[in-house]
């Protein structure tokens, strides 16, 4: 299986850890990662300044993925949403699709159509699958409660995609299980991260991810997964200023789903990038070995 990786604005220019874990969990797993050149910012920014500037982004970047016909993986939800909202309008919008196809000639770009795009969800237990995860495990996670973080935007709006359910999301939850580790479902499980609010609203993003980590927290939890860039900013690197926000004590690990599944695979934690991450991650780490 061959894949191109989105690592989308924030993974490229903070979240180091999530495309490093990404890349070495996939070579592990005999996935081969095809570089594409020329990645821009995938048009989120410009949604609310004028719908050509951020279609076309978005359009150019699967146009450079689908010149290497190889399936998109998207390392941040947001990213995911926008792609796909922007191929739904070049099918139902002649004139825009008109517009971005000649922006796109002009620079020499093409095909419009033709890329599939990919959350990691869908890669992780659509494709390559929980049963051959399984097999590939080294250090199962036995004896350890982690609560899963799909993120809102991977599963809404349902019009788009459906790479889970909305309501009951299972498949993060099943991808930790297989890991020998337990994921039960909590009553915060589809509560935001905050992350869309933090440029405009600082303190209500904050409080929002505060809240959904000492939620995680009381419930027992021995850490949280996320599979999220932007969720994981939220909840791993905002985390002490979450907890100034809302008063309250919080000492959370939160990795990323490709961390937590390269451990079992015995992969070494630096190599993941667990070093990189703000959250006390060596509390989980010591209950791992």
């Amino acid at each position: 299986m061959k894949v191109a990786i989105f690592p989308g604005c924030i993974a490229a220019t903070e979240q180091y850890a999530c495309e490093l874990a990404t890349r070495e969990v996939l070579r592990e797993l005999g996935v081969e990662v095809v570089e594409v050149p020329g990645f821009s910012c995938c048009g989120w920014p410009l949604q609310n300044v004028g719908t050509v500037g951020w279609v076309y982004l978005a359009a150019r970047n699967m146009a450079l993925a689908a010149e290497k016909g190889v399936p998109l993986i998207t390392l941040c939800n947001v990213c995911n949403r926008i792609f796909y909202e922007a191929k739904f309008l070049l099918t139902v919008n002649s004139e825009l699709r008109e517009k971005i196809s000649s922006l796109l000639k002009e620079e020499g770009r093409g095909p419009l159509d033709g890329v599939e795009i990919l959350h990691p969800l869908e890669l992780f237990h659509d494709r390559i699958g929980v049963e051959e995860i399984k097999k590939r495990i080294k250090k199962p996670l036995k004896g350890l409660k982690l609560a899963a973080h799909t993120g809102c935007q991977a599963i809404r709006p349902r019009k788009l995609r459906s790479i889970d359910d909305p309501e009951y999301p299972r498949k993060l939850p099943s991808l930790i299980e297989a890991l020998g580790a337990q994921s039960p479902h909590y009553p915060e499980a589809l509560d935001c991260c905050g992350a869309y609010l933090f440029y405009t609203r600082k303190d209500a993003s904050l409080t929002l991810a505060g809240e959904k980590v000492e939620a995680v927290q009381n419930w027992g939890f021995d850490g949280l997964v996320t599979i999220c860039s932007s969720g994981h900013r939220m909840l791993d690197g905002k985390q002490d200023a979450a907890a100034t926000t809302i008063g309250k004590a919080l000492n959370l690990p939160v990795v990323y789903y490709t961390q937590l599944l390269g451990l079992a695979m015995g992969l070494a934690p630096e190599k993941l990038g667990l070093q990189l991450n703000r959250s006390p991650v060596r509390n989980l780490l010591g209950k791992i070995g």
